[in-house]
């Protein structure tokens, strides 16, 4: 058992809730100091409960924990406000950032800089005309900050600058080769350009938008070693109905 700790005001958010027992719920958060952690809200399903209304998905927090288990004690929650929030699209954008972040995110292992860039993700979504140049930027930042770096701007196998008029295609863990210009038309095939721009956080193109989907989620797949992605599955019945 860990050594016992009192945690208070720390910013934190919501990533998922289930029940505990009659009255309470285990809450998985993500926090800035301290990581992804599971909190213990005693009562908090109870009507009278303090916490009830407190404890929403995609709403920052000042949370207050204590105790020395894996699974701590919520102490406090208490809403900080400037958040709408999420509906429709927004909302489902959510649901995928949230189980990224569960499944990526070892226990108690702080990321600040991708706390903030998760922040403010969520602050842009609601006003978002088009979340696909947002959901690329975090993904691409994500596997950075884990320490998965993405090798953009130099080719693998010559160690030369990318060509934006080149054709490439990207092996994990080593990065873009050039291919021949007859690979352009096959799956995992890439632009020089669509590298270039993602290194340097451009996802406006339409070719660039579309290739770096295609590379960010074969990358994401694999460094998740085969797990499945819930919201993957829901954003395809959706389209389907």
């Amino acid at each position: 058992m860990g050594q016992k700790q009192r945690i208070d005001q720390q910013p934190g958010f919501v990533l998922h809730t289930h029940p505990y027992r009659e009255t309470s719920l285990i809450v998985e958060v993500f926090s800035r100091d301290h990581g992804r952690l599971p909190l213990l809200a005693k009562g908090a399903r109870r009507p009278m409960s303090p916490v009830r209304g407190v404890l929403m998905a995609y709403q920052p927090l000042l949370i207050d924990w204590s105790g020395g288990g894996e699974v701590k004690t919520l102490v406090r929650a208490e809403w900080t406000g400037g958040q709408p929030l999420l509906s429709g699209r927004a909302l489902l954008c959510g649901y995928y950032l949230n189980e990224l972040l569960i499944k990526f995110l070892a226990r108690e292992d702080p990321h600040a800089a991708l706390f903030d860039d998760y922040a403010a993700l969520l602050r842009a979504l609601p006003d978002a005309a088009r979340p696909e140049p947002l959901l690329r930027r975090f993904e691409l930042g994500l596997l950075e900050q884990l320490g998965y770096g993405v090798l953009l701007e130099r080719e693998a196998d010559t160690d030369q600058p990318v060509r934006a008029e080149g054709a490439y295609r990207y092996i994990i863990e080593r990065g873009p080769v050039r291919a021949a210009a007859e690979d352009d038309a096959l799956p995992g095939a890439l632009s020089g350009q669509t590298l270039l721009d993602m290194s340097a956080g451009r996802f406006d193109d339409p070719r660039t938008l579309h290739e770096s989907k295609a590379l960010l989620r074969h990358l994401i797949q694999h460094h998740l070693g085969g797990q499945s992605l819930h919201s993957r599955r829901m954003f395809k019945e959706l389209q389907t109905l």
